[in-house]
């Protein structure tokens, strides 16, 4: 099995003004056949809904059988994914290494 596609997201807010440049920068890195992506949102400090339709669009793109591992997700991201309950389409990790065991499964 080949290695997860690593995404970091190099913005600290991933809102309206960032999110559709980025999602056009991970349309072109994610092929049609990619099914796993380690994220790393260590640098994100704040996202609001369009961020986080990116990340839906993301897995969507993926297809039924994609999966996602995000690494670095700080307090204020972190509660957001709970909120919308998004912690539960993508898996939380503490480490790459973590999120690299959890996309091999």
């Amino acid at each position: 099995m080949s290695e997860p596609i690593l995404i970091r997201v190099d913005h600290a807010r991933l809102d309206a003004a960032v999110a559709p440049a980025f999602k056009d920068e991970i349309s072109a890195r994610v092929t049609a056949g990619e099914r796993r992506v380690l994220l790393d949102l260590s640098a994100v400090q704040f996202m609001d809904s369009t961020g986080l339709g990116v990340l839906v669009s993301l897995l969507k793109r993926m297809g039924g059988d994609g999966k996602i591992a995000v690494v670095g997700a700080g307090p204020a991201v972190l509660k957001l994914l709970q909120l919308t309950r998004l912690d539960t389409l993508f898996t939380i990790c503490g480490s790459e290494d973590e999120a690299r065991d959890a996309l091999q499964g």
